[in-house]
């Protein structure tokens, strides 16, 4: 049999089961991470995997996604449709044992799947042992085969319920509420986000997302497609469509080396981020890994050889760093690696080391064929190198007098910082507050055993739109790093962090519940996102949430904390009842604020987390850089919720 018939044979002996399920439920968190929001809409993202193999494949053009009224989720495809005749070891129909047999799948045959996606083979299955109710449904042979489960057993064995002349699988579940922490409630905004980084990932297949629980203005439900002729070009000019571009246009390359697909597109933009962004078989592998190693190694190489030969470096008095090559750069660097290990502590850093060298040499070839073609381009890229490499070498001498105000003046500590009494960094939490006024509050109401103060003083330097030696000279940057504790930077990275001797492992942002209070958040966020993205993604920074209303009558009180809550309270309380409206911090008194934002046995605080890399990075360049209008669309679009996931 030839090597293409093989590949067409995927039937029901392709399909292999590995291990049984029976820790799914009683485990959860082994399998999808968490049990929380990320977890929940991680197995949408494991059923449209499953669709996205097939679009691999070269079998599948579209794929839909649909919130349905009910929060139930249905994901259809128009591939080949999941096998369905008797499995020879399982003795049931495949279809059942790819539902309810962990680790079954076609993408253990390398007939069926040269590579595929999703969570090391957990897959559908898993989907199913975590819903309360699955449906699915496939269309092939000529019929409609289907089967129901509950909490991942089949109810009744597969049948035919009709016929059909198209193919294609349809997946319909409704997450079990016993098993996630939150409300099963799915979020447009984070699927739309994924789904769109997938149409980009695998250009020409279809993706549309549909929300049935909510009309536009027009009583449509709200719809989006996402489909990609370019693919990674055109997912590179999304990430900095708010970004002044420096070259003619995306730098792109895709081809194979040493039997690895290798893309990547590329652009140099005049910020001074370096945002890199990798991927293996559609999995955002945001610890890198061997494929990014391989992507700075030959970008390197490749430029430092070119502008050492066009003379343009003969006036630097020092050496350029890897770094300097890299600033103001966007990336996206795409594999497809057949066997991928993944190394790191969420098991999203590729370990192979074969692909090293063949992403090395891929951006090798790309970037000496791009550079001689284009002249111009290769000149302003070398001038953004040398300026980048002049600006480490200010931001060395700044990150230095931050480290040296660190050894000289008692351990660094700014005069500001009320510290806390206990130093196990575990139990320790700081409030970086807004204003002198609420610092003086937030100190007097604290808990001064475990809860550390530090008052900013003003909206603090936008990181976004700055050098970053001017960054390291910023007096409240300077402030947060030594009250933290960390210690930055090398000679090679100015940005590197060591969190060894973090002070603190809570650290909550408390600004007012106002225009201004958002603002000053947002730009301590970004300098989070941008300096100390690894506090971020261990958890580490917090929002604090201020009540905005006190609602009174005689000696009865009770806070509210948006609009909704304030009116219930009132028709609560009757007539005669007052409200106090808290335009800041300051005007709360000590115990007020204690008892509201800072007591951790009442108060709210929202954890910050990364839930999609790629599009948290787009939205902080948009709402820090200096594009005005999508910036205007997205307050606009946005304001009514008052709150942003990133």
């Amino acid at each position: 049999m030839s090597e293409e018939a093989k590949k067409d044979q995927y039937s029901a002996d392709s399909i292999q089961a590995l291990e049984g399920m029976e820790h799914v439920r009683m485990r959860p968190s082994m399998y999808i991470g968490d049990v929380s929001s990320r977890g929940l809409h991680h197995l949408v993202y494991e059923v449209v995997d499953n669709s996205i193999d097939e679009a691999m494949a070269g079998y599948c053009s579209q794929i839909d996604v649909i919130i349905n009224e009910d929060n139930s989720i249905t994901v259809k495809d128009n591939g080949r449709g999941i096998p369905v005749g008797l499995h020879k070891k399982e003795g049931v129909s495949a279809l059942q044992v790819v539902m309810t047999k962990i680790g079954a799948g076609g993408k253990f045959d390398k007939d069926s799947y040269k590579v595929s996606g999703g969570l090391h083979g957990v897959g559908v299955s898993c989907v199913n042992a975590l819903s309360n109710h699955l449906t699915a449904t496939v269309e092939r042979e000529g019929k409609i085969w289907q089967q129901e489960y509950e909490k991942g057993k089949a109810l009744y064995p597969v049948k035919v319920i009709g016929e059909s002349d198209k193919t294609g699988t349809e997946v319909t579940f409704w997450a079990d509420d016993t098993i996630f922490q939150t409300d099963i409630v799915f979020s447009y905004d984070i699927l739309a986000a994924r789904l769109r980084e997938l149409s980009y990932l695998n250009q020409g297949v279809k993706i549309t997302l549909t929300d049935k629980r909510h009309k536009d203005d027009e009583g449509n439900f709200i719809h989006e497609e996402f489909f990609s002729e370019e693919g990674l070009k055109e997912f590179v000019r999304y990430l900095d469509s708010t970004r002044e571009q420096l070259t003619a246009d995306v730098i792109s390359m895709e081809g194979e080396k040493n039997g690895i697909p290798v893309e990547v597109a590329m652009v140099y933009n005049t910020s001074f981020n370096e945002n890199l962004h990798s991927y293996v078989n559609n999995i955002n592998t945001h610890e890198g890994g061997t494929h990014l190693s391989g992507f700075r190694r030959g970008l390197t190489n490749t430029l430092k050889k070119y502008a050492e030969t066009s003379g343009l470096l003969s006036k630097l008095k020092f050496e350029i760093s890897g770094d300097d090559f890299r600033e103001g750069l966007t990336a996206i660097i795409s594999v497809k690696v057949a066997e991928p290990q993944f190394e790191g502590q969420t098991k999203t850093k590729l370990g192979n080391r074969d692909v090293t060298s063949a992403v090395s040499q891929a951006v090798s070839e790309m970037l000496t064929d791009y550079l001689e073609e284009n002249p111009n381009d290769a000149k302003i890229i070398v001038q953004k190198v040398i300026l980048a490499a002049q600006a480490r070498h200010a931001a060395n001498k700044a990150r230095e007098m931050v480290q040296r105000k660190t050894v000289m003046h008692g351990g660094g500590l700014p005069g500001k910082l009320s510290d806390c009494a206990w130093s196990d960094p575990e139990k320790c939490e700081i409030f970086l507050v807004e204003g002198d006024s609420a610092g003086g509050t937030a100190k007097q109401g604290r808990d001064r055993n475990f809860q550390a103060i530090l008052p900013l003083r003003g909206k603090i330097l936008n990181v976004e739109k700055a050098m970053q030696h001017k960054v390291f000279e910023n007096e409240e940057i300077k402030n947060m790093y030594t009250a933290l504790g960390v210690s930055i930077g090398t000679e090679e990275d100015p940005r590197a962090l060591n969190l060894s001797k973090l002070r603190y492992h809570k650290i909550v942002i408390m600004c007012d519940a106002d225009v201004d209070g958002s603002h000053i958040a947002t730009l301590i966020l970004t300098f989070f996102f941008r300096y100390m993205r690894e506090l971020v993604e261990n958890g580490n920074i917090y929002i604090a949430a201020p009540p905005l209303y006190l609602v009174k009558k005689g000696a009865k009180k009770e806070y509210a904390w948006n609009d909704k809550q304030r009116d219930k309270l009132l028709d609560a309380f009757g007539s005669g009842a007052s409200i106090q409206r808290y335009k800041g911090l300051g005007e709360m008194n000590a115990e007020q604020l204690w008892d509201t934002t800072m007591n951790p046995e009442f108060r709210t605080m929202r954890q910050v987390s990364i839930e999609n890399g790629t599009e948290a990075d787009r939205v902080f360049s948009m709402l820090m850089g200096d594009d005005v209008p999508p910036r205007r669309e997205f307050i606009e679009k946005n304001a009514v919720y008052a709150n942003i996931d990133i």
